[in-house]
């Protein structure tokens, strides 16, 4: 494959994580990372496990994103993307961008990580306060 054959696999597995996260169809999001990928936001990492009740504890929305800037390195990359989040019922915001690192796999590329930070109005960047949700892990 060619460098741009990556980059727009690698866009279009980014386009099909923010349609399902729209669609709150869980499934086709986990099908877009590593079987070892994980998700940070709000002073934690989630392991794809724990990824389903996160989504269903989490507001529902619009996931508006625009194009990623990525590095290639062989058979793994890292990017940025930003990020609109617009909450259905009252069209709150949340601004941002993830960092992702990627990994070419038998299947194409995958999210190996994904971490979102947060644009606050004060300017500030962080990763968010603790979420709203309950981990069952034992």
């Amino acid at each position: 494959m060619s460098e741009t054959d990556d980059l727009v696999e690698i866009e279009q597995l980014l386009a099909r994580y923010a349609v399902a996260m729209t669609r709150g169809d869980v499934e086709e999001v986990l099908t877009v990372f590593t079987a070892d990928g994980n998700y940070s936001a709000f002073g934690d990492t989630y392991p794809l496990d724990e990824f389903p009740a996160l989504i269903a504890a989490a507001p529902k929305g619009l996931f508006l994103v625009g194009t990623p800037v990525i590095e290639l390195a062989g058979d793994s990359a890292t990017g940025t993307q930003p990020l609109c989040f617009v909450e259905h019922s009252e069209h709150r915001m949340r601004i941002g961008y993830y960092n992702d690192t990627y990994t070419r796999t038998a299947e194409g590329w995958r999210l190996r990580t994904r971490a979102m930070t947060f644009i606050r109005r004060s300017g500030d960047h962080d990763s968010g306060r603790p979420h709203a949700f309950e981990r069952t892990r034992s």
